[in-house]
């Protein structure tokens, strides 16, 4: 099956996109390259360019006989989106109907969406099941939220089957050490973490007064090559005839802030040096998964995200790319 990967660059699309080359699909990887790197893209076939570039993108799913999308395009920092919050809808939404307007035409049957837990705001109960209503508080959640809805309305009209699948915090490394997690700006707990540790520069805490035992907040983390798996499971799922609709990507269990850096300092064998700083602004407590849907369903059972396997990858990874992916 001919693949295309939009935003294969990046940290999870890249993760995937390897994963599906491995697994015998033919896959192309369309990036800008803004923000994804191409030493992460060596040995797939890519090519360069943007998503709202519908009369391009339209060319090459049907040169390349394209048979399904798997779309990781997008902007993703939520206090980016807050300070300028046109970016995040002219890229996510806007470029995101330009890129459906192409799938619509070519006739592609199958989409495959990386969508985020931030599409529920804040939890009123965990842990947090697509059961849960969503209320968006950030433009990004807002802009992926709205995208679903909008992959729903062609799903129904247009019979575009899709999956949109909803991570938690994704996290780790390629076990091979050959993909990591490299970000510009990087807003990600456990890279900054072993970042802290290779530059000896304390790393800011947000919050020490969560109603959590140790007062600081809780998430979910799941490891990208489980992430990774599942979008396959997915691809797969609709091929069989399942029914299109939004499911989640999590551990369904929580750690807290001082839970990664105590795992952090076992793993790596270093103090990692921190200080606490004001909370941000609508930062919840604690945000945990219910990914029973996707287990049931798929058959997905997220195999390599405990702590210790997450952070041991990724420092693994850091060591031989201290400076990211271009300074090794």
């Amino acid at each position: 099956m001919n693949v295309l990967v939009l935003g294969g660059a990046g940290y999870i699309g890249s993760h995937v996109a390897h994963l599906l080359q491995e697994r015998g699909y033919s896959v192309i990887v369309y990036d800008d390259f803004s923000r994804g790197h191409r030493e992460a893209v060596a040995g797939l076939n890519w090519m360069e360019g943007d998503i709202g570039d519908e009369a391009r993108l339209y060319q090459l799913i049907v040169d390349k006989q394209i048979e399904a999308i798997f779309h990781f395009a997008a902007a993703s920092i939520v206090r980016e989106s807050v300070e300028d919050p046109q970016h995040y809808f002219h890229t996510n939404v806007e470029k995101g109907l330009r890129l459906l307007a192409a799938t619509k035409r070519a006739k592609v049957p199958f989409f495959i969406f990386s969508s985020t837990a931030a599409v529920y705001g804040d939890p009123r109960e965990l842990p947090i099941t697509e059961n849960h209503r969503r209320l968006p508080k950030n433009p990004y959640g807002i802009s992926k939220a709205f995208f679903e809805d909008i992959l729903r309305c062609y799903h129904e009209a247009y019979g575009i089957g899709y999956v949109a699948l909803r991570y938690f915090n994704a996290a780790g490394a390629d076990p091979k050490g050959i993909l990591g997690e490299d970000h510009e700006p990087e807003t990600h707990l456990i890279p900054l973490i072993l970042r802290s540790i290779l530059e000896q520069q304390p790393l800011v805490i947000y919050g020490h007064d969560y109603p959590t035992a140790d007062c600081t907040a809780i998430r979910d983390y799941i490891h990208v090559s489980d992430l990774a798996q599942a979008h396959i499971l997915a691809l797969e799922y609709l091929i069989e005839g399942g029914r299109s609709q939004a499911m989640n990507l999590g551990s369904d269990r929580g750690s807290s802030v001082l839970d990664v850096i105590k795992t952090a300092e076992k793993i790596t064998g270093y103090p990692v040096p921190y200080e606490f700083g004001p909370r941000r602004p609508g930062d919840p407590a604690t945000l945990v998964a219910g990914s029973q849907r996707a287990k049931e369903l798929l058959g997905w059972q997220p195999l390599s995200s405990d702590l210790e396997s997450i952070i041991q990858t990724a420092w693994n990874w850091h060591r031989r790319h201290p400076r990211g992916y271009k300074k090794k």
